[in-house]
């Protein structure tokens, strides 16, 4: 880490089932399609010193990712200020560990925690009224 900057974390998900389900000429949810995103919006609102982690077939039901086993041991180390995903899906689709993640823990390490399709930024509480019901409908039975 340069100069003790803490990083601005990308972070990307893909299960083997989104891709299954997607069109094949509709590649919006694809690791690639992400990362271009994540990396356009951080550079649009000034964030600096971005790193781009991903789990390309794992599924959301569950946080045993290795990216994500990452991106949670850089938080522990105190090596993040913002974490940034698509939308709340790509964090995770068993709702009660998302809403333990954005409610409890990035709070506690102090980590700013951004949705950008969803609109939730945990800088501004206003936007994270409908969180909860967004972690609702991820919610993947399977």
């Amino acid at each position: 880490m340069a100069s003790n900057e803490k990083y601005t974390i990308l972070y990307g998900r893909l299960s083997q089932e989104d891709a299954q389900k997607a069109n094949k000429t509709d590649d919006s949810n694809s690791i690639q399609n992400q990362k271009l995103l994540l990396e356009k919006y951080a550079a649009e609102k000034g964030f600096t010193n971005t790193l781009f982690l991903y789990d390309d077939g794992y599924s959301g039901t569950n946080f045993n990712r290795p990216g994500w086993q990452q991106v949670m041991g850089m938080i522990e180390n105190g090596e993040v200020e913002t974490l940034i995903v698509k939308d709340m899906s790509r964090l995770g689709r068993e709702y009660l560990q998302v809403g333990q993640y954005t409610e409890l823990i990035f709070p506690s390490y102090g980590v700013r925690f951004i949705a950008v399709n969803d609109g939730v930024d945990s800088l501004y509480e206003s936007t994270n009224d409908f969180t909860p019901f967004r972690n609702i409908m991820n919610y993947n039975l399977a």
